[in-house]
């Protein structure tokens, strides 16, 4: 009965079943869960942490970011639940604020996906190399990087059955790294008092409270990714249901599990300020506290690195198809297109890879991929929460079975402000690129819709509308 009820949701919303639907429930929140990564964005991004923010980021700024996260969780799974499309946040704001507002929101996302999938894998790459025993400059990361991101697509151009299966490991394999770097770290390495965690410290020339805040980028780049669990929204069962869950749920256990890893390895600490100039901070702080094993656990957030990158091109590759299937980018027909043998969007899989690789070209700097990927991403879900909360005063067109009833409008307004909030502090020094890149992309978009793209793109068409 799900997937009739599937079939009748997605034609209302005017569209035919053409991708496979292959996901579950804990599948589809294995998707997000595997892209928010505790041990890949926690991990790459800890010294960023530590070197702005000291211990006391960690204590307070994770559980902080985790909060308002959950907000906006909440109210993207409201929407899933509505509009349980591929392209998700999309198709939300084309039918709750127009084609305008769509087609700003697709490309901002697509921006922030291509972004993220760079700072996942080119990441992974500059973990990898000290840990082959390459030195961890372009000339060797960059074909790491282009090696890993041909393997995610290369895995998710055949189809979404392997993709889904390797996605239940990496949420177990997510789950059970955490627990044994905690037993590691706990049983085994020498632990500094509670107190350690109150320790603040910031660069020279910067003060402590600034540092906190430029520091929560490692915990804001973390918490993101988690819509993918609504782009597959065409690919699973009972997807009004299973999808929103699967966003809300996924953050949550991240929360939990992230802040459960951090404090253990800080408290782990010999030498603060020994462990914030080494090139990689936590390995710098596993391998000295913990020796061999410290080295093990390490390669245990690789492999989880990996999977992240994985589910990062699915989630993609499904923003791409469903922007592409309503004409919305160049080339649209040729990205819009199904593999007939594997039932998947491989042109858009193999142009999500091509294009996270030229951010990486673009934006040399590590933290200023990840500062751009969350400033595009938060103003992507701003959007269509923005436009939900105004037409919920008008009166809704849809509602789903995953509803905030009363609470709507006020957990609305939380998520909305800490998003703007994020990508006003995004979007500054150190992250100056990331915000030039992001004010350049609101010019040319601006531009390019009151230029011509207004009069020929009519995003989704209204309930019901389109015929099969």
């Amino acid at each position: 009965m799900s997937g009739d009820r599937d079939e009748s949701d997605l034609s209302e919303l005017g569209y035919m079943q053409e991708l496979s639907r292959e996901l579950g429930a804990f599948q589809n929140f294995a998707l997000s869960f595997s892209i928010i990564s505790v041990l890949t964005g926690a991990v790459t991004l800890y010294g960023h942490g530590l070197t702005w923010g000291g211990p006391f980021v960690m204590l307070a700024g994770w559980p902080l970011v985790a909060l308002f996260t959950i907000a906006i969780a909440l109210s993207l799974g409201e929407l899933a639940s509505a509009f349980p499309t591929a392209g998700a946040l999309y198709h939300w704001a084309s039918l709750l604020g127009g084609p305008g507002a769509g087609w700003a929101t697709a490309w901002l996302n697509t921006l922030g996906q291509f972004a993220i999938t760079a700072g996942i894998d080119y990441g992974l790459a500059e973990f990898l190399a000290p840990l082959l025993g390459w030195p961890a400059d372009r000339a060797h990361v960059l074909p790491l990087y282009g090696a890993v991101l041909a393997s995610h697509a290369a895995l998710n151009h055949v189809g979404l059955r392997w993709v889904a299966r390797l996605n239940t490991v990496s949420a177990w394999y997510h789950l059970l790294g955490v627990l044994a770097l905690l037993g590691g770290v706990l049983g085994f390495a020498p632990r500094q008092p509670l107190s350690f965690l109150l320790e603040r410290r910031a660069p020279l020339g910067v003060g402590v409270g600034a540092g906190f805040f430029v520091a929560l980028l490692q915990a804001g780049w973390t918490f993101t990714g988690y819509d993918a669990s609504a782009h597959a929204s065409e690919e699973t069962h009972d997807a009004a249901e299973n999808a929103p869950r699967g966003i809300l749920t996924s953050v949550v256990a991240s929360a939990v599990a992230g802040y459960a890893m951090l404090l253990a390895v800080t408290l782990a600490i010999g030498d603060l300020e020994a462990a914030t100039s080494a090139p990689n901070p936590f390995i710098f702080v596993l391998e000295h506290a913990l020796g061999r094993l410290g080295t093990a656990l390490v390669w245990l957030a690789v492999g989880a690195m990996w999977f992240c990158g994985l589910a990062s091109i699915t989630s993609n590759s499904r923003m791409l198809y469903a922007f592409a299937r309503d004409g919305g980018l160049p080339f649209s027909r040729a990205i819009a297109r199904v593999s007939p043998k594997y039932r998947s969007p491989h042109v858009a899989v193999w142009v999500s890879a091509a294009m996270a690789f030229v951010v990486s070209i673009w934006a040399e700097v590590y933290t200023v991929m990840v500062a751009l990927s969350v400033v595009a991403l938060y103003a992507s879900y701003a959007i269509p929460v923005a436009f939900g909360w105004w037409r919920r005063r008008r009166g809704w067109p849809r509602v789903g079975p995953f509803a905030l009833g009363r609470a709507s409008g006020a957990v609305n307004a939380l998520a909305l402000a800490w998003l703007v909030f994020m990508v006003l502090l995004m979007s500054l020094p150190p992250n100056g690129l990331a915000g030039a890149t992001f004010l350049a992309t609101l010019l040319v978009l601006a531009l390019a819709w009151w230029g011509g793209v207004r009069r020929v793109f009519k995003g989704p068409e209204a309930l019901g509308s389109r015929s099969d």
